[in-house]
């Protein structure tokens, strides 16, 4: 098809808003085709993210002492809501006007295309900064205004009205909604998140809330010292059908601490990259496979805004197993396939690099197994911006519509408590589960112990033997009240993953965003964990890859490498660090490892120093009353090294044994596959950001030439997106090094 550059349909693919599957796909193959169309929409995504950011960032529009008394005095007496568009631009005008400004000035064809002078995000940057300080100069003019008022409107007013707390058992926090509809127009709600509209929308929708709290007494409310602004406002929300449909929801939520400018308290757990080891004194490398891809997805994030990732954020494991890769289909007994593949490490040429391959067997849709699922949802009052509660929502709208009849939902929120919003419910039921997730709104502490516990009594009590049974917790991580600490935490993720239930975690947002929390709890649940920055990544994980995501095809899948002395003098696993286990590990079936399902591809790499090719190794003094023992007749062989692995069925606990040996058929990287080129450009590129000193002669434009020749067919974009963020790594770091 043709699309022109200034058809409002490219926006709207690129913002992911467009809804026919069938012209989401016709225009995708259309951008693929065209560079300069590739262009335009990374602009678009760019300049939308650099927008969320700025308007997360912007804090909270205050009142000055006076205006805060005369709402104090506005509270003792009849209640007052706003009318004056001035009092209304007071409060949200600032941020509103940014919004459409951002809109009118950025996401425009005319701007994307290079005649904008805008071609880099540095420059869109600079851009935004400014319409946020024309907008908060306007904050504070009208802030200072001595004649605002704030008047009753009738459209609003209802002498009638107040609002009651309500609680259901057990109930999550409460929700505030009027008894008694307005005498004309109810105030309009916010518009959803994801479209143009949808995110100016948002920010204008605080001109739109209602002012004060109906029915409350002046007693009830914290204290000045205790409050801001925005402690006064609550979203107006309809009044659900019945008691059985109406979701707990948290109201009267305070704006959440990330609206500080300068606020970030994201958390990462280091990492030290895996050394080179001497095969003399290590011949055993054991590590648990991992099937995570939210670093990629978090890496992404970050370079699409314009900013390099932290160097802890990056785990190259997660970055390689984002994507797929041609591996044999499984055709025996085994749930996967194994496959392994050797030639020159294209960063040192010198080096041999192994590259290690599972695919697990695929299930078909019509053959996927009954489900019971608990959606855990954060609603504390940090997930209210855009990135966050309203993307988790539709993300878990794209699931439950790809749901079938088999398949059995329930809903647990937690805030400060935690609550059943929706028993387990057929998915024949859509609508009663797709009414009980938009109505969730976001406010209080986050008590996510507490709903780990709910949520998991939920799966149990509704269990289906040889099923699908999984708790998908979505959050920011940012657990503040009950337990909170990670040791905790896990423990209790690891005592309930004895249950058979199975754990998703999906991670959304930024600025307190706590990746090292969330990975933990991924590994010790018998899980799997994605970051779902936009909704494309949410179509990515639940739809595209949904059998991946929910249908465990074996367990605890451990890797152990023995290496050939007289082949191998060194060697190096290339990820993984947070996954290495004992070599005594390996036999014992007590000890957990990761998971694989339906469809996944596991990639592991492995940079080895051949025999005969010296590598100094510092801090070992020579041994004293021994010398490396001497090899078997089977090192003779000519065989490289043997794979091991060991796996559990998802129900089983004893493992099988799998054994394969390998040989080096002395390929040159030219030789390679075009999986393996891309797969060792992803790891170069990791190494690369993470400033690693195994690196070696990898430049960014080597990463692009490799990417390049491994591209292959790429027949959902995602290796030519990976292009496009290298380009963009390319430009924030001014240099190829």
């Amino acid at each position: 098809m043709n699309i022109d550059p200034k058809d409002p349909r490219l926006t709207a693919y690129a913002l992911g808003e467009l809804e026919n599957e069938d012209e989401r796909v016709e225009i995708k193959k259309t951008v693929d085709g065209s560079e300069e169309l590739t262009q335009i929409v990374t602009q678009i995504r760019q300049t939308a993210a650099l927008m969320t950011e700025e308007l997360q960032r912007e804090p909270s529009p205050g009142l000055s002492q006076k205006h805060q008394q005369r709402i104090e005095s506005e509270l003792q007496g009849p209640v007052g809501f706003f009318s004056s568009s001035r009092g209304k631009w007071a409060l949200g005008g600032g941020l509103a006007a940014a919004a459409c400004l951002i809109f009118a000035a950025v996401l425009t064809p005319n701007l994307l295309q290079s005649r904008s002078g805008l071609s880099t995000v540095a420059e869109l940057r600079r851009e935004v900064d400014v319409v946020f300080s024309q907008s908060r100069a306007l904050d504070e003019q009208f802030a200072e205004e001595p004649d605002l008022r704030y008047q009753e409107s009738p459209a609003v007013r209802n002498e009638a009205s107040e609002v009651v707390a309500q609680k259901e058992a057990p109930a999550a926090a409460s929700k505030l909604r009027k008894t008694t509809e307005p005498e004309s127009q109810p105030v309009p709600s916010a518009p959803g998140v994801g479209t143009v509209g949808g995110i100016a929308g948002g920010i204008m929708g605080v001109e739109l809330t209602e002012f004060a709290q109906v029915g409350r007494s002046r007693a009830d409310m914290p204290a000045p010292s205790e409050r801001g602004a925005g402690s006064y406002l609550y979203s107006s929300l309809t009044q659900p059908k019945s008691e059985a449909e109406a979701p707990a929801v948290v109201a009267d939520a305070r704006l959440p601490d990330s609206s500080a400018p300068d606020f970030n308290t994201e958390a990462y757990d280091r990492i030290e990259d895996n050394r080179f080891l001497e095969v003399a004194r290590n011949p055993l490398s054991t590590f648990s496979i991992d099937v995570d891809t939210a670093s990629y997805a978090n890496v992404r994030r970050f370079l699409q805004r314009g900013t390099l990732p932290p160097k802890d954020a990056i785990r190259i494991e997660e970055m390689l197993n984002y994507f797929s890769y041609d591996y044999p289909v499984p055709s025996g007994e085994d749930p996967f396939s194994v496959s392994v593949e050797v030639a020159q490490a294209p960063w040192a040429l010198e080096h041999r690099l192994v590259r290690i391959g599972l695919k697990g067997k695929e299930v078909e849709m019509e053959n996927r197994p009954s489900s019971n699922l608990v959606f855990l949802l954060d609603v504390s009052g940090s997930m209210q911006p855009s990135n966050k509660l309203p993307l988790l929502k539709q993300a878990m709208r794209l699931l439950v519509n790809r749901l079938g009849e088999k398949d059995r939902v329930a809903i647990v929120v937690y805030a400060g408590a935690s609550g059943l919003v929706l028993p387990s419910t057929s998915s024949d039921q859509k609508e009663k589960i797709l009414a009980a997730l938009e109505n969730l709104e976001a406010g209080g502490s986050t008590n996510g112990g507490s709903g780990i516990r709910l949520a998991y009594q939920i799966a149990v009590s509704h269990f289906i033997s040889g099923g699908i049974n999984r708790v998908i917790l979505a959050t920011d991580g940012d657990f503040n009240v009950g337990t909170t600490n990670q040791g905790d935490l896990t423990r209790l993720i690891e005592e309930n993953a004895k249950s058979g239930v199975f754990l998703t975690v999906l991670g959304f947002g930024m600025g307190n965003y706590k990746d090292s929390t969330l990975e933990k709890l991924a590994d010790k649940g018998n899980g799997n964990y994605a970051y779902i920055d936009n909704i494309n990544e949410a179509r990515k994980v639940l739809v595209d890859e949904i059998n991946s995501t929910l249908v465990t095809i074996a367990k605890d899948v451990k890797i152990q490498i023995e290496f050939n002395p007289l082949q191998v003098s060194a060697y190096r696993l290339i990820g993984y660090e947070n996954r290495l286990l004992r070599q005594e590990d390996f036999n014992d079936d007590s000890k957990d490892a990761g998971e694989i399902g339906a469809g996944h591809t596991v990639t592991a790499l492995y940079e080895i120093v051949p025999a005969g090719r010296g590598l100094q190794i510092p801090g070992v003094d020579p041994l004293k009353y021994q010398t490396p023992m001497g090899t078997t007749g089977v090192a003779q062989s000519g065989e490289l090294l043997t794979l091991k692995l060991r796996y559990k069925q998802p129900d089983g606990e004893t493992s099988r044994l799998l054994e394969f040996p390998v040989r080096d058929g002395n390929k040159a990287y030219s030789q390679a596959s075009q999986d393996f080129k891309f797969a060792a450009a992803v790891a170069s590129f990791g190494m690369i950001l993470r400033e690693s000193p195994y690196k070696g002669n990898g430049t960014l434009a080597g990463v692009l030439e490799l990417a390049e020749e491994g591209k292959g067919s790429d027949p959902h974009g995602y290796r030519g997106e990976f292009l496009e963020l290298v380009k963009q790594a390319r430009a924030l770091r001014g240099s190829d090094r």
